[in-house]
Parts: structure tokens; sequence; C-alpha cells
């Protein structure tokens, strides 16, 4: 599956569009990483315990919308974005988003 957060695959020709496709996620902060966390506010510095924590919320969003897009015949996702929101006060939704198409 090819990913690209063009309108185009280079090198490649889209031949159908399939449309529309999603995936997401909700990741919640972890007590024991919220502790860390919490600590590293005071000396300063990168929260890799939250920055591990996106990472694979993006990774599950983007799998699942490729997900989708396999589903729908496509073997490309093209225009891909990626948004996050709060859902409550621990936790965020991850989207990622892009149009399905097929290219040769």
């Amino acid at each position: 599956m090819i990913i690209v957060t063009t309108d185009f695959v280079p090198g490649k020709e889209i031949k159908e569009l399939k449309g529309f496709v999603r995936g997401s996620t909700v990741q919640a902060k972890h007590i024991g990483k919220d502790i860390v966390a919490g600590l590293k506010t005071i000396l300063g510095g990168e929260i890799s315990e939250y920055s591990e924590l996106m990472e694979e919320a993006r990774h599950q969003a983007i799998e699942r919308m490729k997900e989708e897009a396999s589903r729908k015949g496509a073997n490309a996702v093209i225009a891909v974005r990626l948004e996050t929101s709060a859902v409550m006060q621990n936790a965020s939704e991850i989207i990622a988003y892009g149009t399905a198409v097929t290219v040769e």
C-alpha cells in the first residue's frame, strides 16, 4: 500500500478513485507514565513517554486507514493527513485520512 501526502503518486498514474478512507484510535494516558511526565515538566526536556504513546497511536490510525483502503480495492492512499483532538481530559483521538485510489 502506497501512502503519500501529495495529490498524486510520483511516477504512477491514478486509474480509479475508490473514495475517502480513514482510521482512528483513542489513546488514554497511563498513570505510571503520567507520574514520570509530571517530573519531566519540572526538570524540562522531551516527555518521551507521551511521544511514544502518540507514535503508537499514529501508527495504529494509519494501519486502520490502510485496512479500509484495502477493503475498497485500493493500492494507494493519496492526500493523507493526520489530526488529533482531545476527547476527554486524559484521552486523545488520532485520525488518519485520505483518498483511496488504484495506481499503475
